[in-house]
């Protein structure tokens, strides 16, 4: 059984920053995509940023520039490390992994979710 811990969530001001991470617990082989999808209250959850085994990376257009998505396979880690953070960015952040090789949904994993909040 695979378990997603999250970590790193909290409330900032805008133009801080934040770095979330998620260890595929439990996990054995390495999850060749890992990312992560947001979803801010009353809105569809969004991709933000996912990364794929040979570090293909894919992002949404309003986090370029600004956040950036990678791994450590060793620890089936994911990691987001998110700078110029904007009100707009405040959201629930989940966590997904997949064994294959995936650009979308469905996944095989997703987090829990921790709670970003961007102050202006």
């Amino acid at each position: 059984q695979v378990q997603l811990v999250e970590s790193g969530g909290g409330l900032v001001q805008a133009g801080g920053s934040l770095r979330l991470s998620c260890t595929a617990a439990g996990s054995f082989g390495i999850m060749n995509t890992m990312g992560w999808y947001r979803q801010a209250p009353g809105k569809q959850r969004e991709l933000v940023a996912v990364i794929i085994s040979g570090d293909s990376t894919n992002y949404a257009d309003s986090v370029k520039g600004r956040f950036t998505v990678s791994r450590d396979n060793t620890k089936n880690t994911v990691y987001l490390q998110m700078n110029s953070l904007k009100p707009e960015d405040t959201a629930v952040y989940y966590c997904a992994v997949d064994r294959d090789r995936v650009y979308g949904p469905p996944y095989d994993y997703w987090g829990q979710g921790t709670q970003v909040t961007v102050s202006s």
